[in-house]
């Protein structure tokens, strides 16, 4: 790790990185002893502040005894809620800034996908159980009630998907990949978005019926 930061600092021509991030949980590892080598690299001055991304909240506890963490990076959607139950409340509780990833789920909530999309055998997706048969389906007829409602709202749904995790307590970035710049001003649009109360609770029934969607990991996918 203590190399890795090292050579970042060297690549970018830099003196210390601003924020730092373990993204994956590493269980042969004493967590403590991960966020203690983090900190010797803070005292250094070569890391200014320490995040963790795909934790749960057991894993930031034990992390948090040796110093705290400051930031999370979790996957968070309309189809991928999981973090709602325990790793939330844990991070409003601890004032953790939270930047969640894949807002879009991967894809299902650009409304650019049909039942005949299909995925090079290199993209995750083309193994995932989520992209494919009755899940597939299931979830796209969510995205096309989810599009007609932000028709309606005058936006795409996309942005209505990214404004939607905006509006979730304790959520504070929406990181969105993009592959164009008209890409970004769109997501960039969601920003802008305001939902109100009725809304979020129309979205709740919309969704209703959505099938989890998860991702890849270093474990693979589902």
């Amino acid at each position: 790790m203590r190399s890795g930061v090292e050579s970042s600092l060297k690549a970018m021509k830099i003196d210390h990185i601003d924020l730092y991030q373990i993204h994956w949980p590493d269980e042969q590892t004493p967590f403590e002893d991960t966020a203690g080598s983090l900190q010797e690299l803070v005292d250094e001055g070569k890391i200014r502040h320490v995040g963790v991304s795909n934790f749960d909240e057991r894993q930031m506890a034990a992390f948090d005894r040796r110093r705290p963490v400051e930031t999370l990076q979790p996957p968070y959607h309309l189809f991928r809620r999981g973090i709602e139950s325990d790793v939330l409340p844990y991070v409003r509780e601890h004032d953790i800034g939270t930047l969640v990833y894949s807002p879009l789920g991967s894809g299902l909530l650009t409304g650019t996908m049909d039942e005949n999309t299909t995925f090079e055998d290199s993209d995750w997706r083309a193994q995932a159980s989520a992209f494919s048969g009755e899940k597939f389906r299931t979830n796209l007829a969510v995205v096309e009630r989810l599009k007609n409602y932000a028709a309606d709202k005058g936006i795409e749904v996309s942005q209505l998907a990214i404004a939607w995790v905006l509006a979730q307590d304790g959520i504070d970035v929406a990181i969105v990949g993009a592959r164009s710049e008209k890409n970004i001003e769109r997501s960039l649009a969601a920003v802008d978005v305001e939902l109100s109360t009725d809304d979020l609770a129309e979205i709740e029934k919309l969704t209703a019926d959505h099938v989890e969607v998860s991702g890849a990991s270093p474990e693979g996918v589902a």
